[in-house]
């Protein structure tokens, strides 16, 4: 359903090493700049990207929206949420563990990036 995400940032330095040390955690790639000065994430057929706001306003995040990754195992999520917090994130929510959904039992954790961001890393617990 979906070709790629964009999120908007002020600090592309700082964006960039969170997203790094997060999705590297996940077993993604460094993210790579292109010649607008976006920097680009391509792992399991997901596309990340980082920009400055093309209007040339503030970045801002979206209120309400969550960004997932998927995570292998919960071993996976939880060093996802530890690479995010030395990186420059923030821990949100309730710490890392399972929750029950209509979907089944979800592992998640949860993290702000740099930019305001909410960012979450879930798997799919088998019941």
């Amino acid at each position: 359903m979906f070709s790629h995400i964009m999120i908007g940032t002020d600090d592309m330095a700082a964006s960039k090493a969170f997203y790094d040390a997060t999705l590297g955690a996940l077993g993604g790639a460094a993210g790579r700049a292109d010649p607008m000065g976006r920097t680009a994430y391509v792992h399991d057929g997901g596309i990340l990207i980082l920009t400055r706001p093309i209007n040339g306003e503030p970045a801002c995040h979206a209120n309400g929206g969550t960004i997932g990754f998927a995570a292998a195992s919960p071993e996976a999520a939880d060093a996802w949420h530890a690479a995010g917090v030395a990186a420059g994130g923030t821990a949100i929510e309730d710490a890392p563990g399972v929750r029950q959904s209509p979907f089944g039992p979800l592992y998640l954790a949860y993290l702000r990036d740099p930019a305001g961001n909410k960012v979450c890393a879930m798997h799919r617990v088998s019941a």
